[in-house]
C-alpha cells in the first residue's frame, strides 16, 4: 500500500509539474513578439496624459513585442476619432468627449482598450477659481453663488471641461443651466481674468498656476474628480475584432511602461526624454508640476466612464435620452490579458 500511495505522490507530482510547465509555456507563448513584426499607427493629442505610449516607444516595448508603432500626432481628438473610424489609424490617444458617447449609440465601431492617465486623488492642477474681487467682497463665498454668472470652461459643450465644470456645480446644487458658460480657450483665461470677462472658470496648469500667481483669482473648490479617466486609449473595430493579438501586445507594452513611471522613477532621465520627445513639456516643467496617476495595472475605471456618460446625457448633450450600454464601448479583453501576462 505504501507504495501503491508513493507511486501515486509521484505521479500527482508530475501531473501538477507538467501542468505548471504547461501554463509557463502559454504564458510565455502569449507574451512573445509578433514575427514578423505587425505595424501598428497610432494618432495622438500630445498631451503628458498618454505618457505611458511615449515611454513605451521611447524605451522600447513595443518593439519588445514585436510592433512597429507609428506615433502621428494630431490637433484634437475630434480628428483622431475621423482617422479611427475610416480605419486608417489602429489607435487614438483621445479625451473621451460627447461626440463620442453619440458615435456609440449610433453603433461606432471603435473601443476603449485601456486608460489614459487618472486624475490625480488630491492637490489636483485643475482647478475651479473665482475673480478675486468677489471673493475679497463676500459676493461669492461658496460655489452655490455663482448661480447666473459668468462661468469659462475650455472647449464649449459636451467637452472634457464642461463635465469637470458640471462635477463642480453638483457642490453647490446648480447645473451648467444654472450659469452663463463661457467657451474660453485656455491660454485665453489669464486675460478673462484680468480684465474681469468672466466671473469664475475651470482651468488647469499652468494656466491656473499663471491665474493665482498674477493675484486675479482664488481657488473656489479642487480636486474636482479624484481618480478620473478623462482619456483614453481607443482601438479600431479593424484592430480590436481582426487583430487583437496586436492589441493585447500593445496594451501589454503600455502596462509595463507605467510600472516604469511609478515614484521616483516618474522622473528617470529616459522617462524625461520619452515625455519630452512627444510633447511639448520641458524638463522644468515636469519637475515642477504635479504628476497624475499612471495605473500600473492598467484598470479601467469604468464607474468613472459611466458618470461622465450620465452627466452630459443629463445635460442634454448627447443625441440620445436612453442610458448607454457600455459593454458597446469597452473592451476590457487586453488589460485583463496584460495583468495576468505580468502576474498581477
Amino acid at each position: 500500500m505504501f507504495n501503491t500511495l508513493k507511486s501515486f505522490v509521484r505521479g500527482s507530482a508530475l501531473v501538477l509539474a507538467g501542468l505548471t510547465a504547461g501554463a509557463a509555456q502559454a504564458q510565455e507563448a502569449a507574451m512573445a513578439p509578433l514575427d514578423p513584426p505587425q505595424d501598428v499607427k497610432v494618432a495622438y493629442v500630445p498631451i503628458m496624459k498618454f505618457a505611458t505610449m511615449y515611454v513605451a516607444e521611447h524605451r522600447g516595448l513595443f518593439d519588445k513585442y514585436g510592433l512597429n508603432v507609428d506615433l502621428e500626432r494630431v490637433k484634437s481628438g475630434t480628428e483622431a476619432i475621423a482617422f479611427l473610424t475610416q480605419g486608417s489609424v489602429d489607435v487614438g490617444g483621445i479625451a473621451i468627449v460627447t461626440s463620442l458617447w453619440s458615435g456609440w449609440n449610433k453603433g461606432l465601431d471603435i473601443r476603449v482598450i485601456a486608460p489614459g492617465a487618472l486624475e490625480p486623488m488630491e492637490n489636483s492642477p485643475t482647478k475651479l477659481l473665482v475673480r478675486k474681487t468677489l471673493a475679497d467682497e463676500g459676493t461669492v463665498k461658496s460655489v452655490a453663488d455663482l448661480n447666473g454668472r459668468r462661468v469659462a470652461v475650455a472647449g464649449g459643450p459636451g467637452s472634457g471641461g464642461e463635465y469637470l465644470l458640471a462635477k463642480a456645480l453638483e457642490r453647490g446644487d446648480l447645473t451648467i443651466r444654472d450659469i452663463e458658460a463661457m467657451n474660453v480657450a485656455n491660454p485665453d483665461m489669464p486675460l478673462s481674468f484680468e480684465n474681469g470677462a468672466v466671473d469664475a472658470a475651470i482651468a488647469g496648469s499652468p494656466f491656473a498656476d499663471q491665474i493665482l500667481a498674477a493675484g486675479n483669482a482664488t481657488v473656489l473648490e479642487t480636486d474636482l474628480t479624484p481618480g478620473l479617466m478623462t482619456v483614453a486609449f481607443v482601438g479600431s473595430g479593424k484592430l480590436v475584432n481582426d487583430r487583437p493579438e496586436v492589441a493585447e501586445r500593445f496594451v501589454l507594452a503600455l502596462t509595463e511602461a507605467a510600472a516604469l513611471m511609478q515614484g521616483d522613477n516618474y522622473l528617470a532621465p529616459e522617462n524625461i526624454e520619452a515625455y519630452m520627445t512627444y510633447t511639448n513639456s520641458t524638463e522644468e516643467a515636469l519637475r515642477s508640476g504635479r504628476p497624475v496617476i499612471y495605473d500600473p495595472e492598467m484598470k479601467i475605471p469604468v464607474a468613472g466612464l459611466a458618470d461622465i456618460e450620465k452627466t452630459h446625457r443629463e445635460n442634454g448633450r448627447t443625441e440620445y435620452t436612453d442610458p448607454l450600454d457600455l459593454s458597446n464601448v469597452i473592451d476590457e479583453r487586453f488589460t485583463q490579458s496584460a495583468r495576468k501576462a505580468l502576474g498581477k
